[in-house]
């Protein structure tokens, strides 16, 4: 059994990978404030923001769903990992070298990457191996064919194309011979098992990596060569694996994922060589699903690219052919199929918040053909020239009857009224309905009638009535805040994301029954048991010796600080910890960050001295003088009124 990893390493691990980083490849991040930032969250579907990250503390939380933890709890969570595998996915990221402790031994191992890391490594080598075959010999069908569709080698190189030989098991060989088990080349869809051993799963065939939004390798889809042979499939792509799920990745997502956040548009083509065309021609942002159909989980991977989040003015297109929000844009062909796939992409739509758009060529071809054939400026203008998917699915309908005639006009208004009827949206739907009414020469009110009834009795997706509006998952919703409370958690967010400023403002002075909030309390009860901001202070000392005096020593004892009190608790109460320590400050000033801390400090010691004083009063004045604990009581009071003195000074 492997054994842990060193606790430094993972220290390492976690100050070397840069939160925003790692969670930006999977989420539009957007300012939110000093030092916070806020996207879709990855979690749970949600159309308003409620995910937020501090990088500087190196937390995330979710307000919306709860989830929340450090960088190495995002990517345990997001790619299905455990907390070995996670940290060794960080740690090649940032080229640390990870040492573990045998188990039972107390001696010290190199690294020993987790079954995830195999099979990533055994997809590299192979990838590596498919491209050094691409400049063999036997290869020049595969070179024939790039070259015909005028992708160069530099172009070839950038997606890391390449060739599986003929061999049976040229492949296997070689993944044997880097240190690979049958097992794992196996496991990693890389080769079949048969009566006579393993044999490669690709053989003859063009290769195309197909990545993970970080750039890593995790299958292959790949293109016969032959045509004249019948008996295999045109088209193989890698089974599902440990580590591949046709349904969550997209071809091309690695290379577009900046581009699609940054101009907040996405292309949705239906092939390798459509993205390879789209990204030539100046579209980076195209993506295309690998051998199934654009679905759900799609969806939120490029909901949560775009920053796609509910604003009534989306889709709305702008004076200057720019559209308000973002774009999900699909190139579809011009055929049956194609309005086929429309038909598909009309549901998907309706999780979208923005309005999405279809780009088709009138003569049927697809990126690839239509930059053979009219050269890259035509696949630009093929995708500005996009049109409204509900106006495509509507006219798509429409073109399948003789509007000439009024037993045509009759047709065409049962079979396009459901479809307006489907539009969840009702500005739209009204706005659809006008134009049907247009289309197909009717009166509005007649087609408003027609669409109500269709929306009246479509069975809903559950088979039970009418479908409902669509909607995300709302946050939970908190109650009306007290001023009490709300006092207890400002205190506590200072205090959890900026230890450093909230030294010597009066924390000491708190007890755990100064808290009403009985997980403010468990919090408060947790940092204490941590060694308060004594602890803080030993951590930060520490940190100064590793990265000198600076603000890089102060994040990384803040960090720290932060896991060590999360360590000493339950789970629902390390979610209220994770939740104060990344939500977003009243004050969005840098330069007033310190005097706003130690003010919400200095505000929750007055609040618990005035209920204090309260006490001791009360307590004074059911004692006499004689009484030999009156004397007591009159020091403690008075010592309380000297707090309180000294910190409502402070505050003027």
């Amino acid at each position: 059994m492997a054994g842990l990893i060193l606790k430094e390493d993972i220290a390492a691990v976690r100050d070397a990978s840069r939160i925003e980083e790692i969670v930006g490849e999977r989420v539009a991040l957007r300012p939110a404030g000093v030092d916070s930032l806020k996207g879709l969250c990855p979690f749970h579907d949600e159309r308003t923001p409620s995910f937020h990250v501090r990088p500087s503390q190196g937390f995330w939380h979710c307000f919306g769903c709860g989830e929340g933890g450090d960088v190495i709890s995002f990517v345990q969570k997001v790619d299905s990992l455990s907390f070995t595998e996670a940290v060794e996915a960080l740690a090649l990221k940032a080229g640390i070298t990870l040492r573990y402790e045998a188990a039972g031994s107390g001696t010290l191992r190199r690294e020993e990457p987790g079954r995830r890391q195999r099979l990533l490594d055994a997809h590299r080598v192979a990838e590596e191996f498919y491209q050094v075959q691409l400049t063999s010999p036997e290869a020049h069908l595969g070179r024939q064919f790039l070259g015909r569709r005028g992708f160069d080698e530099a172009m070839c190189r950038h997606f890391g194309i390449g060739y599986s030989p003929a061999s049976w098991d040229a492949l296997t060989r070689h993944l044997r011979s880097k240190g690979f088990t049958d097992q794992e080349i196996e496991t990693a869809g890389l080769a079949t098992r048969g009566n006579r051993g393993l044999y490669d799963r690709f053989r003859g065939r063009l290769m195309w990596p197909i990545r993970d939004i970080t750039g890593a390798t995790v299958g292959f889809g790949a293109r016969r060569l032959n045509d004249e042979d019948k008996e295999s499939p045109k088209y193989l792509n890698t089974p599902e694996t440990p580590i591949y799920h046709k349904s969550q990745v997209l071809y091309g997502l690695d290379l577009a994922k900046k581009e699609i956040a940054q101009g907040r548009r996405v292309v949705i083509v239906e092939g390798y060589t459509d993205v390879m065309a789209a990204h030539a021609a100046g579209v980076g942002c195209a993506v295309a699903t690998c051998g199934t159909a654009f679905g759900e989980e799609h969806v939120k991977i490029v909901r949560r690219l775009l920053g796609d989040t509910a604003d009534s003015a989306a889709g709305v297109v702008l004076s200057n052919g720019k559209t308000h929000g973002g774009e999900v844009i699909f190139t579809f062909d011009g055929d049956a199929a194609g309005q086929k796939a429309a038909l598909r992409a009309f549901d998907m739509d309706q999780n979208f918040a923005a309005q999405t758009f279809v780009a088709v060529e009138p003569h049927g071809m697809d990126p690839c053909e239509l930059r053979m054939a009219q050269g890259e400026r035509a696949v630009v203008e093929l995708v500005n020239s996009r049109t409204p998917l509900f106006e495509f699915v509507i006219r798509s309908v429409l073109r399948q009857l003789d509007l000439r005639t009024a037993e045509g006009r009759v047709k065409a208004l049962r079979a396009a009224a459901p479809v307006v009827a489907r539009i969840r949206d009702r500005a739209l739907q009204r706005e659809y309905t006008r134009s049907l009414a247009g289309w197909i020469g009717m009166d509005i009110s007649e087609v408003a009638r027609a669409v109500r009834s269709s929306g009246n009795s479509r069975p809903a997706p559950n088979g039970r009535g009418a479908a409902p509006e669509a909607s995300a998952p709302m946050p939970a919703r908190r109650g009306p805040e007290d001023p009490v409370s709300k006092i207890e958690r400002q205190a506590l967010e200072a205090l959890v994301q900026y230890p450093m400023y909230v030294v010597g403002s009066g924390f000491e002075e708190l007890g755990g029954e100064a808290f009403s909030v009985p997980s403010y309390r468990a919090v408060h009860d947790a940092i204490r048991a941590a060694g308060g901001l004594d602890a803080f202070i030993k951590l930060f000392r520490q940190a100064e010796e590793h990265f000198g005096k600076g603000e890089k020593a102060v994040q990384a004892a803040t960090r720290a600080f932060v896991d060590d009190v999360r360590e000493l608790m339950i789970p629902e109460v390390a979610a209220v910890l994770m939740e104060l320590a990344v939500a977003p400050l009243p004050q969005d000033r840098e330069d007033q960050l310190r005097a706003y801390c130690r003010g919400a400090m200095g505000a929750m010691v007055r609040l618990d001295v005035t209920r204090r004083l309260a006490d001791a009063n009360a307590n004074l004045q059911r004692l006499s003088e004689d009484d030999p604990q009156y004397t007591q009581a009159f020091r403690e009071l008075m010592r309380l009124e000297e707090v309180r003195r000294r910190f409502t000074e402070r505050a003027q």
